[in-house]
């Protein structure tokens, strides 16, 4: 461009558009952060859950038949697994208590806590859950989703019951004469997760440390319900048994003859969980259990404060970066207004008694 009045024109405009910009990034930089003093906030619902996680620790929970990374784990190693990695992602403001199940019973180990607050505290509580809690080699099954049922009822908060076993009865259960669910009543959404392999495993044993040493054997082991073996008479080798239990109901789940191996009891799992209203879910991946802790039947909405300094913070100080980093950049720090002065003035020099150049 040849003209100097129109470079001239077009600096002049260059200036204005630049120091019109900067004016409005100080004027909103001055708005966003006086909004902060003010405290301002969003309400709105979120869903939150609000549950006691109880794990059954029972002996077939130690049969080695979950894969993780190319290597075959337990059942219970693998349940803490993934809830421990589905807890991580709750969202804050949700809720977790343990529990753990053995012989008839659920017990609590912790109340619900919130999760992000309390997660190292949970996630030690759950790493330390294990098979030497339990002190009988019984496992039945209902009474420990009802007993556990009567626990989060009898909690201030109502949590739900969120139920882990491979559902594996021992003794088994004769249909004539399941437990009752001794009162034990729905009062909040649940779910009860199936954990285990399809395939029949044997069971292992274990000392007192929690080794393993030996499998349990077909001999060692209840292959019926007691009722269906009658109780001792008056008369030596007397069998007394009622009408009808010479035939006994084959309940479902049961294996008669291979009790001693253990598989996940899906369909029984099934029946109890639609009997208490409860949801059913086989233990797969964290994602899946984090989608089923977090939906509709087991989360609720909280209302909850959302507090919005921090954005309008972050938004004046992108304002202020828009005005002064450029300027530091094309030479030095200063406030919008200074001019740069004539060469001669920034370094003291006068071009009066300078020699002029001879033509």
């Amino acid at each position: 461009m040849k003209d100097p009045g129109l470079r001239a024109l077009l600096r002049q405009g260059g200036a204005a558009l630049l120091a019109g910009t900067a004016r409005a990034c100080l004027a909103l930089a001055a708005l966003a952060l006086s909004i902060t003093f003010a405290s301002p906030y969003l309400t709105w619902a979120r869903p939150q859950s609000d549950m006691v996680i109880v794990l059954d620790v029972t002996q077939s929970m130690e049969v080695a038949d979950q894969q993780h990374e190319g290597r075959s784990i337990t059942r219970l190693a693998q349940a803490k697994r993934v809830i421990g990695e589905a807890l991580r992602k709750l969202p804050c403001g949700s809720r977790i208590g343990w529990g753990l199940f053995t012989e008839y019973r659920s017990f609590l180990l912790m109340d619900p806590v919130e999760v992000c607050e309390n997660q190292r505290e949970l996630l030690s509580l759950l790493s330390n859950i294990d098979g030497r809690m339990a002190w009988t080699g019984n496992s039945e099954v209902a009474k420990g989703l009802y007993s556990g049922l009567k626990i989060v009822k009898a909690l201030p908060s109502r949590p739900a019951l969120v139920f882990v076993t491979d559902g594996q009865e021992a003794p088994p259960v004769n249909p004539q004469y399941r437990p009752s669910d001794e009162g034990a009543v729905r009062v909040a959404p649940g779910l009860v997760v199936g954990v285990g392999g399809l395939l029949p495993a044997r069971i292992p044993k274990h000392d007192l440390e929690g080794r393993a040493y030996s499998y349990w054997e077909a001999d060692e082991v209840m292959q019926l319900d007691p009722r269906s073996y009658g109780r001792g008479g008056s008369v030596a080798g007397e069998q007394m048994v009622e009408d009808g239990s010479d035939r006994p109901g084959v309940m479902l789940g049961s294996t008669p003859g291979s009790e001693h191996l253990s598989s996940l009891r899906e369909p029984y799992l099934q029946l109890l969980a639609s009997e208490t209203g409860l949801a059913y879910q086989r233990l797969t991946t964290p994602q899946a259990l984090y989608a089923a802790l977090t939906s509709e039947q087991l989360a609720h909405p909280v209302a909850s404060r959302v507090d919005l300094r921090w954005p309008f913070g972050v938004l004046g100080l992108l304002a202020l970066l828009a005005v002064y980093l450029p300027r530091q950049r094309a030479g030095g720090f200063r406030l919008p207004g200074w001019r740069r002065g004539a060469p001669a003035a920034r370094t003291g020099r006068s071009t009066r008694n300078l020699p002029r150049r001879s033509s």
